[in-house]
Protein backbone atom coordinates (compact mmCIF):
# COMPACT_ATOMS: atom_id res chain seq x y z
CA UNK A 1 0.00 0.00 0.00
CA UNK A 2 0.75 3.71 -0.59
CA UNK A 3 1.59 5.81 2.39
CA UNK A 4 -1.55 8.16 1.62
CA UNK A 5 -3.34 5.03 1.63
CA UNK A 6 -2.48 3.89 4.67
CA UNK A 7 -2.35 6.75 6.50
CA UNK A 8 -6.33 7.27 5.38
CA UNK A 9 -6.98 3.82 7.10
CA UNK A 10 -4.85 4.70 9.99
CA UNK A 11 -6.32 8.50 10.64
CA UNK A 12 -9.98 6.67 10.57
CA UNK A 13 -9.35 4.61 12.82
CA UNK A 14 -8.00 6.91 15.01
CA UNK A 15 -11.05 8.42 15.62
CA UNK A 16 -12.17 6.23 18.47
CA UNK A 17 -9.80 7.59 20.91
CA UNK A 18 -10.69 11.55 22.02
CA UNK A 19 -7.73 11.73 24.91
CA UNK A 20 -5.53 14.40 22.89
CA UNK A 21 -6.05 17.84 23.15
CA UNK A 22 -9.71 18.86 21.24
CA UNK A 23 -12.17 20.24 23.22
CA UNK A 24 -15.90 20.33 23.12
CA UNK A 25 -16.51 24.27 22.03
CA UNK A 26 -17.45 25.52 18.80
CA UNK A 27 -14.33 26.41 17.93
CA UNK A 28 -12.00 23.19 19.18
CA UNK A 29 -13.70 19.96 17.40
CA UNK A 30 -12.51 18.02 15.04
CA UNK A 31 -12.87 18.42 11.60
CA UNK A 32 -11.86 16.74 8.72
CA UNK A 33 -9.09 18.27 6.39
CA UNK A 34 -9.76 18.84 2.38
CA UNK A 35 -8.24 14.94 1.86
CA UNK A 36 -10.51 13.07 4.41
CA UNK A 37 -8.40 13.26 7.16
CA UNK A 38 -9.47 13.70 10.43
CA UNK A 39 -7.26 16.68 12.15
CA UNK A 40 -7.90 18.06 15.97
CA UNK A 41 -8.19 21.42 17.02
CA UNK A 42 -5.68 22.32 19.77
CA UNK A 43 -5.61 25.83 22.03
CA UNK A 44 -2.62 27.48 21.51
CA UNK A 45 -0.56 29.28 24.20
CA UNK A 46 -1.09 32.82 23.12
CA UNK A 47 -4.85 32.07 22.54
CA UNK A 48 -6.53 30.98 19.48
CA UNK A 49 -6.07 27.36 17.23
CA UNK A 50 -4.45 25.40 15.43
CA UNK A 51 -4.64 21.66 14.20
CA UNK A 52 -3.15 18.40 14.45
CA UNK A 53 -2.71 15.38 12.84
CA UNK A 54 -3.95 12.87 14.50
CA UNK A 55 -2.87 9.05 13.35
CA UNK A 56 -2.04 5.39 14.38
CA UNK A 57 1.38 3.88 13.79
CA UNK A 58 -0.79 0.97 13.17
CA UNK A 59 -4.52 -0.77 13.63
CA UNK A 60 -2.91 -4.35 14.19
CA UNK A 61 -3.47 -5.20 17.81
CA UNK A 62 -2.88 -8.40 19.98
CA UNK A 63 -5.24 -6.94 22.63
CA UNK A 64 -9.12 -8.18 23.45
CA UNK A 65 -11.19 -4.85 24.15
CA UNK A 66 -14.65 -5.22 23.65
CA UNK A 67 -15.76 -2.19 23.13
CA UNK A 68 -12.64 -1.73 20.45
CA UNK A 69 -13.19 -2.13 16.73
CA UNK A 70 -9.80 -2.90 16.04
CA UNK A 71 -9.30 -5.48 18.50
CA UNK A 72 -7.57 -8.99 17.26
CA UNK A 73 -10.55 -10.83 16.24
CA UNK A 74 -12.55 -8.46 14.20
CA UNK A 75 -11.81 -8.52 10.66
CA UNK A 76 -10.31 -5.02 9.55
CA UNK A 77 -8.18 -3.98 6.77
CA UNK A 78 -4.59 -3.63 8.70
CA UNK A 79 -1.54 -1.52 8.13
CA UNK A 80 1.72 0.05 9.57
CA UNK A 81 3.31 3.18 9.11
CA UNK A 82 7.12 2.83 9.45
CA UNK A 83 8.79 5.61 11.90
CA UNK A 84 10.18 7.01 8.19
CA UNK A 85 6.62 6.97 6.89
CA UNK A 86 5.10 8.84 9.83
CA UNK A 87 7.64 11.56 10.14
CA UNK A 88 8.16 11.94 6.37
CA UNK A 89 4.67 12.58 6.18
CA UNK A 90 3.79 14.57 9.03
CA UNK A 91 6.68 17.03 8.20
CA UNK A 92 4.96 17.69 4.92
CA UNK A 93 2.28 18.37 6.29
CA UNK A 94 3.29 20.52 8.58
CA UNK A 95 5.84 22.95 5.98
CA UNK A 96 2.57 23.25 3.52
CA UNK A 97 0.94 24.40 7.18
CA UNK A 98 -1.79 21.98 7.17
CA UNK A 99 -1.59 21.12 10.84
CA UNK A 100 0.32 22.56 14.03
CA UNK A 101 1.23 19.26 15.67
CA UNK A 102 1.08 15.40 15.88
CA UNK A 103 -1.31 12.72 18.05
CA UNK A 104 0.45 9.58 17.77
CA UNK A 105 -1.14 6.37 18.89
CA UNK A 106 -1.37 2.51 18.14
CA UNK A 107 -2.60 -0.46 18.07
CA UNK A 108 -0.64 -3.23 20.53
CA UNK A 109 2.06 -4.86 17.80
CA UNK A 110 3.09 -8.41 19.22
CA UNK A 111 3.98 -6.44 22.78
CA UNK A 112 3.45 -2.85 24.19
CA UNK A 113 7.05 -2.41 24.54
CA UNK A 114 7.83 -3.28 20.84
CA UNK A 115 5.00 -0.86 19.84
CA UNK A 116 6.42 2.05 22.16
CA UNK A 117 9.66 1.08 20.36
CA UNK A 118 8.31 2.29 17.02
CA UNK A 119 6.16 5.30 18.13
CA UNK A 120 9.39 6.73 19.97
CA UNK A 121 11.22 6.29 16.88
CA UNK A 122 8.85 8.13 15.26
CA UNK A 123 8.96 10.98 17.18
CA UNK A 124 12.83 11.05 18.05
CA UNK A 125 13.25 11.54 13.97
CA UNK A 126 10.76 14.68 14.02
CA UNK A 127 12.40 16.03 17.11
CA UNK A 128 16.00 15.16 15.96
CA UNK A 129 16.21 14.48 12.30
CA UNK A 130 13.57 17.30 11.18
CA UNK A 131 14.32 19.45 14.31
CA UNK A 132 10.41 19.61 15.21
CA UNK A 133 9.86 22.05 18.36
CA UNK A 134 6.12 22.04 17.92
CA UNK A 135 3.32 20.28 19.61
CA UNK A 136 3.26 16.40 20.33
CA UNK A 137 1.21 14.23 21.86
CA UNK A 138 2.13 10.51 22.01
CA UNK A 139 0.01 7.77 23.49
CA UNK A 140 1.11 5.06 25.89
CA UNK A 141 0.72 1.44 25.60
CA UNK A 142 -1.26 -0.29 28.11
CA UNK A 143 1.65 -2.29 29.82
CA UNK A 144 4.57 -0.18 28.73
CA UNK A 145 7.98 -0.95 30.55
CA UNK A 146 8.77 2.41 32.90
CA UNK A 147 12.24 3.25 31.24
CA UNK A 148 9.80 3.49 27.50
CA UNK A 149 7.27 5.71 29.41
CA UNK A 150 10.05 8.23 30.44
CA UNK A 151 11.21 8.64 27.06
CA UNK A 152 8.01 9.21 25.53
CA UNK A 153 7.32 12.02 28.31
CA UNK A 154 11.16 13.18 27.37
CA UNK A 155 9.75 13.72 23.38
CA UNK A 156 6.50 14.90 24.14
CA UNK A 157 4.61 18.22 24.64
CA UNK A 158 1.34 15.62 25.74
CA UNK A 159 0.63 11.96 26.73
CA UNK A 160 -2.09 9.78 27.55
CA UNK A 161 -3.07 6.51 28.38
CA UNK A 162 -6.54 6.04 28.81
CA UNK A 163 -7.87 4.15 32.23
CA UNK A 164 -11.43 3.07 30.44
CA UNK A 165 -13.36 1.97 33.69
CA UNK A 166 -13.40 3.01 36.83
CA UNK A 167 -11.77 -0.25 38.58
CA UNK A 168 -10.67 -3.45 38.28
CA UNK A 169 -13.90 -5.67 38.08
CA UNK A 170 -15.19 -3.25 35.45
CA UNK A 171 -12.18 -3.91 33.04
CA UNK A 172 -12.63 -7.33 33.46
CA UNK A 173 -15.47 -7.77 31.68
CA UNK A 174 -13.82 -6.07 28.51
CA UNK A 175 -10.56 -7.33 28.30
CA UNK A 176 -8.59 -10.61 29.31
CA UNK A 177 -5.37 -9.88 28.12
CA UNK A 178 -4.72 -7.15 30.00
CA UNK A 179 -4.52 -6.32 33.73
CA UNK A 180 -5.89 -3.50 35.30
CA UNK A 181 -3.75 -2.98 38.07
CA UNK A 182 -0.63 -3.84 36.45
CA UNK A 183 -0.80 -2.27 32.61
CA UNK A 184 -3.30 0.70 33.84
CA UNK A 185 -2.64 1.74 37.54
CA UNK A 186 0.86 1.08 37.48
CA UNK A 187 1.19 3.20 34.35
CA UNK A 188 -0.58 6.31 35.43
CA UNK A 189 0.79 6.69 38.51
CA UNK A 190 4.13 6.45 37.23
CA UNK A 191 3.51 9.09 34.28
CA UNK A 192 2.01 11.34 37.18
CA UNK A 193 5.20 10.52 39.39
CA UNK A 194 7.19 11.61 36.06
CA UNK A 195 5.58 15.26 35.37
CA UNK A 196 5.71 15.65 39.23
CA UNK A 197 9.70 14.93 39.24
CA UNK A 198 11.13 15.34 35.91
CA UNK A 199 8.74 16.82 33.32
CA UNK A 200 6.00 19.14 34.56
CA UNK A 201 5.05 20.79 31.56
CA UNK A 202 4.29 17.54 29.69
CA UNK A 203 0.12 17.51 30.13
CA UNK A 204 -1.42 14.15 30.96
CA UNK A 205 -4.95 12.82 29.50
CA UNK A 206 -6.95 9.66 30.08
CA UNK A 207 -10.12 8.45 28.56
CA UNK A 208 -12.75 6.28 29.89
CA UNK A 209 -15.23 4.32 27.72
CA UNK A 210 -18.73 5.27 29.18
CA UNK A 211 -21.60 2.63 29.28
CA UNK A 212 -19.07 -0.51 28.40
CA UNK A 213 -19.34 -2.33 31.02
CA UNK A 214 -21.99 -1.36 33.13
CA UNK A 215 -20.08 1.10 35.31
CA UNK A 216 -21.99 3.66 37.51
CA UNK A 217 -21.26 7.21 37.24
CA UNK A 218 -20.45 7.68 40.80
CA UNK A 219 -17.30 5.31 40.40
CA UNK A 220 -16.32 6.80 37.07
CA UNK A 221 -16.22 10.74 39.47
CA UNK A 222 -14.94 8.70 42.05
CA UNK A 223 -11.91 7.91 40.04
CA UNK A 224 -11.77 11.23 38.18
CA UNK A 225 -10.99 13.17 41.61
CA UNK A 226 -8.15 10.54 42.17
CA UNK A 227 -6.75 11.13 39.11
CA UNK A 228 -7.36 15.09 39.51
CA UNK A 229 -6.03 15.49 43.40
CA UNK A 230 -3.69 12.57 43.75
CA UNK A 231 -2.39 12.12 40.16
CA UNK A 232 -2.32 15.92 38.86
CA UNK A 233 -3.73 14.85 35.88
CA UNK A 234 -4.79 17.51 33.34
CA UNK A 235 -7.72 16.68 31.65
CA UNK A 236 -10.15 13.59 31.52
CA UNK A 237 -12.38 12.40 28.32
CA UNK A 238 -15.25 10.34 27.91
CA UNK A 239 -16.75 8.41 24.90
CA UNK A 240 -20.01 6.99 25.07
CA UNK A 241 -19.51 2.97 24.29
CA UNK A 242 -21.33 2.79 20.36
CA UNK A 243 -22.22 -0.63 19.20
CA UNK A 244 -22.20 0.78 15.55
CA UNK A 245 -19.14 2.60 16.39
CA UNK A 246 -18.88 4.55 13.87
CA UNK A 247 -22.28 6.71 15.13
CA UNK A 248 -20.27 9.67 16.30
CA UNK A 249 -19.92 10.87 20.14
CA UNK A 250 -21.55 13.87 21.49
CA UNK A 251 -18.81 15.44 22.41
CA UNK A 252 -17.56 15.44 18.81
CA UNK A 253 -20.95 17.29 17.66
CA UNK A 254 -22.22 19.34 19.99
CA UNK A 255 -20.94 22.34 21.58
CA UNK A 256 -20.96 21.68 25.78
CA UNK A 257 -24.26 24.11 26.04
CA UNK A 258 -25.98 22.26 23.16
CA UNK A 259 -27.22 18.93 24.73
CA UNK A 260 -27.24 15.94 22.51
CA UNK A 261 -30.66 14.07 21.46
CA UNK A 262 -33.02 13.42 24.44
CA UNK A 263 -33.39 10.14 22.97
CA UNK A 264 -30.06 9.22 23.03
CA UNK A 265 -29.79 7.86 26.96
CA UNK A 266 -26.31 7.11 26.13
CA UNK A 267 -25.22 10.53 24.74
CA UNK A 268 -27.11 12.32 27.43
CA UNK A 269 -24.63 10.42 30.26
CA UNK A 270 -21.41 11.61 28.33
CA UNK A 271 -23.07 15.06 28.34
CA UNK A 272 -23.42 14.85 32.22
CA UNK A 273 -19.76 13.65 32.67
CA UNK A 274 -18.75 15.99 30.48
CA UNK A 275 -20.92 18.72 33.11
CA UNK A 276 -19.78 16.96 35.49
CA UNK A 277 -15.56 17.29 34.71
CA UNK A 278 -16.17 21.04 33.93
CA UNK A 279 -17.98 21.38 37.22
CA UNK A 280 -14.86 19.68 38.70
CA UNK A 281 -12.28 21.37 37.22
CA UNK A 282 -13.68 24.84 36.58
CA UNK A 283 -16.03 25.16 39.47
CA UNK A 284 -14.79 24.01 42.49
CA UNK A 285 -17.18 21.56 43.01
CA UNK A 286 -16.24 18.26 45.21
CA UNK A 287 -17.44 14.71 45.21
CA UNK A 288 -20.17 15.06 48.10
CA UNK A 289 -21.33 17.80 45.70
CA UNK A 290 -22.74 15.20 43.38
CA UNK A 291 -26.27 13.33 43.38
CA UNK A 292 -26.71 10.11 42.24
CA UNK A 293 -30.21 7.91 41.98
CA UNK A 294 -30.39 4.31 43.24
CA UNK A 295 -27.99 2.85 40.64
CA UNK A 296 -25.52 5.41 40.86
CA UNK A 297 -25.71 7.51 38.02
CA UNK A 298 -26.46 11.32 37.37
CA UNK A 299 -29.79 12.56 36.45
CA UNK A 300 -30.54 12.47 32.77
CA UNK A 301 -32.94 15.59 32.77
CA UNK A 302 -30.61 18.16 34.81
CA UNK A 303 -27.63 19.49 34.70
CA UNK A 304 -25.39 18.13 37.72
CA UNK A 305 -25.35 22.08 38.87
CA UNK A 306 -28.97 22.44 38.39
CA UNK A 307 -29.77 19.28 40.74
CA UNK A 308 -27.36 20.63 43.41
CA UNK A 309 -28.87 23.98 43.40
CA UNK A 310 -32.28 22.18 43.87
CA UNK A 311 -30.85 20.42 47.06
CA UNK A 312 -29.01 23.46 48.67
CA UNK A 313 -32.13 26.06 48.39
CA UNK A 314 -30.58 28.01 51.60
CA UNK A 315 -27.99 28.64 49.74
CA UNK A 316 -29.91 31.26 47.41
CA UNK A 317 -30.99 33.53 46.21
CA UNK A 318 -27.50 34.93 45.89
CA UNK A 319 -26.44 38.73 46.00
CA UNK A 320 -24.81 39.31 42.59
CA UNK A 321 -23.46 42.69 43.89
CA UNK A 322 -22.09 40.69 47.26
CA UNK A 323 -21.65 37.25 46.47
CA UNK A 324 -17.73 35.65 46.07
CA UNK A 325 -16.88 34.65 42.74
CA UNK A 326 -17.10 30.77 44.32
CA UNK A 327 -20.99 31.68 45.53
CA UNK A 328 -21.74 33.45 42.29
CA UNK A 329 -20.45 29.93 40.50
CA UNK A 330 -22.99 27.52 42.70
CA UNK A 331 -25.49 29.86 40.85
CA UNK A 332 -27.23 27.99 37.72
CA UNK A 333 -26.45 29.81 34.52
CA UNK A 334 -23.11 31.29 35.78
CA UNK A 335 -19.89 30.17 34.26
CA UNK A 336 -16.53 31.38 35.03
CA UNK A 337 -16.82 33.92 32.33
CA UNK A 338 -20.07 35.63 33.44
CA UNK A 339 -18.81 35.59 37.02
CA UNK A 340 -15.39 37.48 35.91
CA UNK A 341 -17.79 40.05 34.18
CA UNK A 342 -19.34 40.41 37.60
CA UNK A 343 -16.94 40.47 39.51
CA UNK A 344 -15.34 43.17 37.40
CA UNK A 345 -18.37 45.10 36.55
CA UNK A 346 -20.15 45.75 40.33
CA UNK A 347 -15.81 47.50 40.88
CA UNK A 348 -17.45 50.22 39.64
CA UNK A 349 -20.93 50.09 39.10
CA UNK A 350 -23.93 48.85 41.09
CA UNK A 351 -25.35 45.45 38.86
CA UNK A 352 -28.87 46.68 38.24
CA UNK A 353 -29.89 44.24 35.28
CA UNK A 354 -28.43 41.09 33.68
CA UNK A 355 -28.65 42.68 30.44
CA UNK A 356 -25.50 45.16 31.58
CA UNK A 357 -23.17 42.11 31.42
CA UNK A 358 -24.34 40.60 28.04
CA UNK A 359 -26.74 38.53 29.58
CA UNK A 360 -29.97 37.15 28.02
CA UNK A 361 -32.80 35.19 26.68
CA UNK A 362 -32.23 31.70 28.37
CA UNK A 363 -29.36 32.15 30.63
CA UNK A 364 -31.06 35.53 32.15
CA UNK A 365 -34.33 33.69 32.64
CA UNK A 366 -32.04 30.80 34.60
CA UNK A 367 -29.93 33.37 36.85
CA UNK A 368 -32.80 35.31 38.00
CA UNK A 369 -34.69 32.30 39.80
CA UNK A 370 -31.49 32.24 41.85
CA UNK A 371 -29.74 36.45 42.37
CA UNK A 372 -30.90 39.19 44.01
CA UNK A 373 -30.01 42.96 42.33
Amino acid sequence: MEVVDKLKILSEDSQYDLACACGTGKDDRRKRGEDGKWIYPVTLPNGGYSVLLKTLLSNVCTSDCKYCPLRSENSVRRCILTPDEISRTFMEYYKARKVFGLFLSSGIIDTPDYTMDKLIASVSLIRKKYSFKGYIHLKVIPGASEASMEEAMSLSNAVSLNIETPGRSYFNKLSQRKDFDRDIVRSLKHLSGLAKEKYPKVKLTTQFIVGASNEPDSEILKYSFGLYERLNFNRIYFSAYQENPLQPSWSETFALDSPPPASSNKLVREHRLYQSDFLIRKYGFKQEDFSYDTNGNLNLEKDPKEIWAELNPDTFPVNINSAPRELLLRVPGIGPEIASRITKYRQIHKIKELVSLGVKGKSEFKIKKYVVL
